[in-house]
């Protein structure tokens, strides 16, 4: 008898031994075009070239931030559904902001501070990492690893094994939350006393002559941030030198280093967890989170950016021919995409003519607050002003017995008018109108009625609330949206297509090629394309 069965009961040797999520944070899909020439053939060519590419891949919804983005990539689900509708946002019950990972009913493993405080517990709905360990009867393992603690801990879900992260500071480990552990694996005290971070703690110059690097802006510009204690942001860094003043090991989060960091963590982390040495399938996830930090601090036109990318791409090849050591060539499954892309410097866009510019929100909160006292002669009717939401003080309306609906109006017909607010909207027309298309369908799909605001505001393209200098994101227009979207390995077959794709498909995709379950709140489809 053939072991294999043709009714499709049979799919234990089907399955890859790992499924490995790359998650790299700011990455704008032109990176891997505009790059191109320049990468080698091991990482995101390799990629691109042997597995399949979705070129036109966007989130489906707004703010496109790294709670969110993480949190959506793994749950095949939007903040409507899985709760994270920010990095932090106000909470109308504790009336206070919270941090999307933080949990202060756990203890921090591997450090003294509080930075190991967090777990999942905000978010509502299951990772496709969740239902394989619910379908392997948890002998799946799931870990997270990132150098930020929500880059870690959301995509690995409720049930991993382990997740994360780094705390750097005077510190400069790896660390963990009792969420997960009461101590630290051996392997990764092991890997911490090794101190390899002091070896990055060198200087920073770009990979090769600067000259070669013409797809990126002057050096030397007025458009970045730069480090404290160097007077240009200009090539080259001296990080040991530049680290007193810049958070100690924190500096590496704004360097390539941080990066090749994480490839060496993840690594050994491959042998310390026994990742994909059986027939039951594991789940790896990884962010690459440095080229979000540099991005900020330097911008996407920068030559800063452009170093970052090529020397991912090298981080991305090493990473790849760990797997084929440890887990096997066509043993492993990998995606690879990015949480959210990111603006170009609006200062910049400004010189070469292209409408940009600033929103000052500290202007804003003052000028609707005084409206809101001429209108209704009260000064605390809001709450809060967050993520492009303001949030009203309802138990004060309903005291002064006003209509929510006709603030709320009343609102939008004051702010509308305002420099550099292009659209706004109220709560109530999220929850009673459905919208199918536009950047309204994406605000209903970051919408929460338990979390979100009373009304929501949308500003013009290349409007930002940010510093002058670096990049930012979170919008809906197409350069916070436009994402890569990388398969590659087991059961994927080599193409490409332009037919759009939604950063909430990845998940489904995944659970179909495991034949598990979908995530509790997933609205994604299955890109049955990609399979061979």
């Amino acid at each position: 008898m053939p072991s294999s069965s043709t009714n499709g009961t049979n799919y234990s040797n089907e399955r890859p031994k790992l499924v490995v999520g790359i998650v790299v944070d700011q990455m704008r899909y032109d990176y891997l075009t505009r790059f191109y020439n320049k990468y080698g053939e091991g990482g995101f060519k390799r990629l691109m070239n042997e597995g399949f590419n979705c070129k036109n891949n966007h989130f489906n919804y707004i703010p496109t931030y790294t709670g969110p983005g993480h949190t959506s990539i793994y749950t095949g689900t939007t903040p409507k559904y899985h709760g994270i509708i920010a990095n932090d946002w106000f909470d109308k019950k504790l009336k206070k902001s919270v941090y999307c990972a933080e949990d202060d009913s756990v203890q921090s493993v591997g450090t003294s501070s509080s930075a190991g405080q967090m777990s999942p517990q905000r978010m509502k709905t299951t990772t496709f990492g969740d239902e394989n360990r619910l379908f392997t009867q948890m002998r799946g393992k799931t870990i997270g690893i990132s150098i930020k603690d929500r880059a870690s801990i959301l995509p690995a879900g409720h049930t991993a094994n382990a997740a994360y992260w780094f705390q750097g500071k005077n510190e400069g480990n790896w660390i963990s939350s009792t969420f997960y552990m009461t101590q630290l694996p051996k392997w990764v005290i092991d890997f911490n006393k090794k101190h390899i971070v002091d070896s990055y703690l060198k200087e920073w110059n770009t990979l090769y002559d600067i000259s070669t690097y013409t797809e990126s802006g002057s050096d030397l510009n007025t458009f970045e941030g730069g480090f404290k204690g160097k007077e240009t942001a200009t090539f080259p860094y001296d990080l040991q030198t530049l680290k007193s003043q810049n958070g100690g090991y924190d500096i590496l989060k704004s360097t390539p280093y941080g990066n090749s960091l994480t490839t060496d963590f993840t690594i050994e982390a491959l042998q310390g967890e026994d990742l994909g040495t059986d027939d039951i399938t594991d789940v790896l996830t990884v962010s690459y989170s440095c080229t979000d930090y540099i991005g900020h601090n330097f911008g996407v036109n920068s030559k800063e950016i452009e170093d970052v990318y090529l020397r991912l791409d090298l981080e991305i090849e090493r990473l790849l021919k760990a797997l084929d050591d440890k887990v096997g060539k066509g043993e492993y499954t990998v995606f690879l995409t990015a949480d959210h892309a990111a603006v170009n410097v609006p200062a910049y866009l400004e010189s070469v003519k292209i409408p940009a510019g600033y929103f000052n929100t500290s202007v804003f909160i003052k000028r609707i607050n005084d409206f809101m006292e001429a209108s209704y002669g009260a000064s605390d009717l809001i709450e809060s002003v967050s993520n492009n939401q303001i949030f009203l003080n309802r138990e004060k309306i309903q005291k002064l017995d006003l209509d929510l609906d006709d603030v709320q109006e009343a609102i939008i017909n004051e702010i509308i008018g305002y420099d550099f607010v292009d659209k706004a909207y109220t709560a109530t027309a999220m929850i009673n109108t459905s919208f199918s298309t536009g950047i309204e369908r994406l605000i209903q799909n970051g919408f929460n009625q338990k979390r979100s605001g009373d009304v929501i505001y949308v500003l013009d393209p290349a409007v930002i609330s940010y510093g002058k200098t670096g990049s930012t994101h979170g919008s809906s227009f197409e350069y916070d949206t436009h994402v890569p979207l990388l398969f590659f390995g087991k059961g994927i077959r080599h193409g490409q297509t332009l037919q759009k794709t939604e950063i909430t498909d990845i998940a489904p995709t995944m659970s179909a090629l495991l034949n598990i379950s979908y995530p509790s709140g997933n609205i994604g489809q299955p890109l049955e394309f990609i399979f061979e």
